[in-house]
């Protein structure tokens, strides 16, 4: 299946399909993911020991997956990305790994578990697995490089009614401190907070839509109606697929963002905790970062995995390491982030 008609599916099913219905497979591991993660292309050990899939529940936020879980529904591990970990720790959701089961544990980049939140003296509460970029996505044909040399494009008056940002707080909170100046924001100072929010208010009246996932941005490029947006490295992948002119620019003058999501194992967990170890260490294994690169324009955490990869196509993908300023999005408190999103829903609404 390629990114586009697995994108439209895994978008239609979080829609359509009940929850625990997403996609029946094996009975005994049920993972709780985003939608079109559900890829064979990520799990080639799994299917080869089990003969098939994990059952998958799918979702489209991580504030949604978060809620759910936390009003009892069940699974065996969640996709969270890093800055939803501690809510999951916190809210005693999840349990530590047994990293001595899996077997490439030593492959992950130390930067990807540099928290306490992640990796303590009471175990490995997380298993970081796939990383890329938000960053200024425009199209070539009608606008130029030197119009998205800096994040302040989205407030240019000349693209009115032609921008789209992302339907999701830790992005546009990214793009907001970035554009006034933050590039570290697990220590925000009010002053800061409502410089970012200012940002966000001038930029609004200029957006068209708040895309929710990247199928709905990319049809939004390809019909013209938006110009440039503040996206994912998927969304670039599944233009590009379909033959649009795109360019992804993540060397603004104010830098790009950064994030990476991974894997918990959520407590009192209905099916095989064995098949949880199969799961993880497949998604883990050399073979599958040059699918998950291929099928969503992502980066594994396996560095030895990422190294046997050709420059050429890393830089194709753009998830080649880049030279500027970078906001790591990993965990903020708990207290400032739902600040961050009762703000931008009141944004959003017009206040």
């Amino acid at each position: 299946m390629n990114i586009k008609s697995k994108l439209l599916l895994g978008a239609a099913l979080v829609v359509a399909l009940p929850l625990t219905a997403a996609q029946a497979a094996d009975p005994d591991l049920i993972v709780f993911d985003w939608a079109g993660f559900e890829d064979e292309n990520l799990l080639g050990s799994y299917i080869e020991k089990h003969g098939n899939m994990p059952t998958y529940a799918l979702y489209g936020d991580d504030d949604e997956a978060f809620q759910k879980v936390a009003s009892g529904f069940k699974a065996d591990v969640a996709h969270p990305c890093s800055q939803m970990v501690s809510k999951y720790r916190d809210a005693g959701l999840i349990e530590p790994w047994d990293v001595s089961r899996i077997a490439n544990f030593d492959q992950i980049a130390p930067r990807f578990l540099d928290s306490a939140i992640f990796k303590d003296d009471t175990g490995v509460w997380y298993i970081p697995t796939d990383y890329a970029y938000t960053a200024i996505a425009y199209n070539t044909g009608d606008v130029s490089k030197e119009e998205v040399a800096s994040v302040d494009v989205f407030l240019n008056p000349k693209f009115a009614g032609r921008i789209s940002l992302p339907d999701n707080t830790d992005d546009i909170w990214s793009l907001a401190l970035l554009a006034t100046g933050v590039s570290d924001w697990t220590n925000l100072t009010e002053e800061q907070f409502q410089a970012g929010a200012a940002w966000l208010r001038e930029a609004h009246p200029n957006v068209v839509a708040y895309w929710a996932d990247p199928s709905e941005l990319s049809q939004l490029m390809a019909g013209g109606q938006v110009q440039v947006a503040w996206t994912w490295n998927d969304s670039i992948a599944l233009m590009r697929e379909d033959g649009h002119a795109v360019g992804f620019q993540r060397q603004a003058k104010e830098g790009a963002a950064t994030w990476f999501c991974g894997y918990v194992n959520l407590k009192d967990a209905p099916g095989s905790e064995d098949k949880a170890y199969d799961f993880i260490n497949a998604w883990l294994d050399d073979g599958s970062a040059k699918g998950l690169m291929d099928g969503f324009g992502y980066a594994s955490t396996n560095t030895r995995a990422m190294e046997a990869i050709p420059a050429e196509e890393l830089i194709a993908a753009d998830v080649s390491p880049i030279d500027t300023t970078l906001l790591a999005q990993t965990p903020i408190d708990n207290q400032m982030r739902d600040r961050m999103l009762e703000e931008f829903e009141k944004i959003k609404a017009g206040f």
